[in-house]
């Protein structure tokens, strides 16, 4: 059966391949928006421009604009100012709703009981609005996979926080505090399954319109990754998607107590993983450790059309 997708997220390059990933093997319901890799006006504007490029008419519901508490910097030295590269897409020509993305995940969640799969690929502002909201909301989902973290401590925003997480501490706490269980795909996963660059570039080259598209707008990312000496394309989103798309690519994970550092001068932000089990109690998360590289290979390529 095809999985029902609620997709919460702030487009952002890595955020755009999970999209198509998405549309390629599932059904996307509704995109609710946030602020994250760069600011609202831009990151709603890149969700309406994937669903026009797909020809897909999902809702599309802004959300919002800044974290919950304090500010945080976005990631526009990444993703580009406009967060697609400054590659020069043309903007969509569709308009987003005037719903509010965490009140149209309440309401979603209500209509469909037990039926939707919530994939968290940016900040968790909105879904920590909705919880406020409606406490019994993951009663009403099927599951939660949240892109986020850095599980020994080996960020990327700081030295032990990675961005999504980082940019909205407090909200990854409501989360993580309220969910019973959830799935999570960190950063220091992403990075032991970063994509060689020489077969992203034969994508590009051999794919349809949707492999030209993210080629022009993942340019500035992949220079950003190799002046670093990264081992690969990093598409922490687009691995997330994976998981959520095919739980069977998991070959390695455990369950552990997660929580967030919402004081330390060096590790606002970091997610704390009781590895150990010393502090009592239940674990609330599936951490994904390992998938089958082969296969998240794969379904990157089918997206793009290139396989």
């Amino acid at each position: 059966m095809t999985q029902r997708l609620l997709i919460d997220t702030d487009p952002g390059v890595d955020d755009a391949l999970a999209i198509l990933m998405a549309y390629r093997h599932s059904r996307i319901e509704a995109l609710s928006i946030t602020a994250g890799n760069v600011g609202l006006a831009h990151t709603v504007a890149n969700a309406l421009k994937l669903t026009e490029l797909v020809g897909a008419d999902t809702p599309v519901y802004p959300g919002c604009p800044v974290p919950l508490v304090l500010p945080a910097e976005d990631a526009a030295h990444v993703h580009g100012m406009d967060g697609f590269g400054d590659a020069g897409i043309a903007p969509a020509h569709r308009a987003a709703a005037d719903e509010h993305a965490a009140l149209a995940l309440v309401r979603l969640a209500r209509a469909h009981p037990g039926e939707l799969t919530l994939v968290a690929l940016g900040p968790l502002t909105n879904l920590a609005l909705a919880l406020r909201l409606d406490p019994d909301l993951p009663s009403r989902i099927a599951r939660l996979v949240v892109m986020g973290g850095a599980v020994t401590g080996r960020g990327n925003t700081s030295v032990s926080a990675e961005f999504n997480i980082g940019f909205d501490p407090e909200a990854a706490h409501v989360v993580f505090s309220s969910w019973p269980m959830f799935e999570l795909v960190d950063w220091e996963a992403t990075v032991r399954h970063a994509l060689d660059f020489d077969q992203a570039e034969r994508w590009f080259a051999s794919g349809d319109k949707r492999a030209t598209f993210y080629g022009a707008i993942s340019k500035k990312t992949r220079a950003f990754n190799k002046e670093r000496e990264r081992p690969g394309l990093i598409a922490a989103d687009a691995l997330a998607m994976a998981v959520v798309l095919d739980p069977g690519i998991v070959v390695r994970a455990e369950e552990r107590h997660v929580s967030v550092e919402l004081n330390g001068a060096l590790t606002r932000g970091a997610t704390i993983v009781d590895w150990d089990r010393r502090g009592g109690k239940a674990p609330n998360a599936r951490i994904v450790l390992d998938v089958d590289h082969a296969r998240f290979a794969a379904m990157i390529a089918q997206a793009l059309g290139a396989a």
